[in-house]
């Protein structure tokens, strides 16, 4: 007469109940870890999100600035090409007379006129560039928040797990401790800090 024996591994004895020890509630802590593993999954992913969304915006910005400043800079060199032809008409009116002198002091003034616009044009575009880098600057802090955040809330999945397995009442508090902080940095970047 054959006789076939079943060799369980602790990890079957502990999912079906064995080696309970007493007063030990197997199936609570099982189910406690596992709800609180998927609120923290959860709570990861909107964090997780927003630190995409806050990386992009802060790409977006960044670029916008680049624009921005090119921008400037093209009228900048519009600026000095305007300064350059404004000091011809001077150096003509200079070293011709009558009716050219007053052409070309009409045209130097003229030059002064435009150069003036160009200016007013250029530091507005600086000036949208500097603000698109603040902003910049803004999203990418926030991004920083929710991405440790998540960080932290991917540490609190994986203590949880450990705990599941060692079944050690303390990595629970750990894994706990470890979303409390990941939480709190979530809040922080959505309050702005």
């Amino acid at each position: 007469m054959s006789e076939e024996f079943e060799v369980k591994g602790p990890h079957e004895e502990i999912l079906e109940g064995g080696g309970e020890k007493p007063g030990h509630h197997p199936h609570g802590f099982n189910s406690r870890l596992a709800v609180m593993t998927a609120i923290m999954a959860s709570l990861g992913a909107l964090l997780s999100y927003q630190a995409s969304l806050t990386l992009g915006e802060a790409i977006i910005s960044k670029n916008e600035a680049s624009i921005k400043n090119t921008e400037a800079a093209d009228q900048w060199n519009f600026y000095q090409a305007k300064s350059n032809k404004q000091n011809l008409a001077e150096l003509a009116a200079k070293l011709t007379g009558g009716q050219e002198r007053d052409d070309s002091r009409k045209e130097s003034a003229r030059y002064a006129d435009e150069k003036a616009a160009i200016q007013t044009k250029a530091l507005e575009l600086e000036q949208l560039a500097h603000e698109a880098d603040l902003r910049s600057e803004r999203y990418l802090n926030s991004h920083h928040r929710w991405a440790t955040g998540t960080t932290a809330l991917q540490i609190a999945i994986s203590l949880a797990a450990i705990a599941l397995l060692t079944r050690r009442g303390w990595l629970e508090f750990a894994s706990l401790a470890c979303a409390a902080v990941g939480v709190g940095f979530g809040a922080l970047a959505w309050l702005g800090m």
